[in-house]
């Protein structure tokens, strides 16, 4: 049976949904792709396919915060094309979820079951690109997962000291049109959370400095690549919720944790 506390489609389904869109072959593992964002992109389309794609990948934020704080969110309701309740995988800890998210496979098959940061080898969205002939780009901080874990492919890394300057570098490699999908890291929210907990003043900043961020790329995107087929993404990977000591965690099979909030925009 369904527990209806929980979301019905898994992160999983992101790695698919990328090259689908693309109109490459799908990393060899990948589970099946989110038929509402492909048929979508086909319609917007009108059944070609996208040259470009720009991930945001914001960390910990849970659908639970979205439907709280939903007036926080009105930007990004109003410039997505579609808002969906997405499941995350366990362990709900961030090295577990992207490999999940751009592997398109589980744990048991991408290797990553507890919060540890190796290389992963199995095949992904990266090496989809690559053997296409496209060009992938993360933009992420220092040892942050995805700094990490999908190192040691033949394309372009930029790992920087805080959530601007990756923010700021997304905007450079948009305005040069250079990259085929860019995936855009942003710890911030994660990190206030952990420290202060998941409704605190400063957590809430970061919050909106997500939402602002996201907002910014989708305009830095129409202004540079208005000759593309774009689909953008906003797409955390995990949820949160409070401990003792007003500190935030994650890491549970819970709905704080598992349930979490994509969006997708086509220009």
């Amino acid at each position: 049976m369904v527990n209806s506390e929980f979301s019905l489609l898994p992160i999983t389904g992101v790695a698919k949904t990328i090259t689908d869109v693309m109109g490459i072959n799908a990393p060899e593992k990948a589970n099946p792709s989110i038929d509402i964002v492909c048929d979508m992109a086909n319609e917007y389309f009108r059944n070609q396919k996208a040259d470009r794609v720009f991930m945001y990948n914001p960390d910990a934020i849970a659908l639970w915060l979205f439907e709280k704080y939903i007036t926080l969110f009105e930007d990004v309701i109003s410039i997505s094309d579609i808002q969906m309740p997405m499941l995350s995988i366990m362990p709900s800890v961030t090295p577990v979820c992207f490999a999940s998210m751009y592997t398109g496979a589980t744990p048991d098959v991408h290797g990553i079951k507890i919060y540890v940061k190796p290389v992963v080898r199995t095949d992904s969205v990266f090496d989809a690109l690559i053997r296409a002939n496209k060009k992938p780009v993360i933009v992420s901080t220092l040892n942050d997962s995805m700094s990490c874990i999908f190192q040691e492919r033949d394309m372009d890394y930029f790992v920087c000291d805080t959530p601007d300057e990756c923010n700021e570098k997304a905007m450079e490699l948009i305005a040069e049109d250079k990259h085929d999908l860019i995936v855009l890291y942003n710890g911030n929210y994660d990190v206030a959370m952990h420290r202060y907990g998941t409704e605190a003043a400063e957590s809430l900043k970061e919050l909106k400095n997500n939402i602002k961020t996201y907002c910014k790329m989708i305009n830095q995107i129409e202004k540079y690549w208005s000759s593309h087929r774009t689909m953008i993404g906003f797409c955390p990977d995990h949820g949160c919720h409070d401990i003792k000591g007003n500190l935030g965690s994650h890491g549970l099979e819970m709905p704080e944790d598992m349930n979490i909030i994509h969006f997708y925009k086509f220009i």
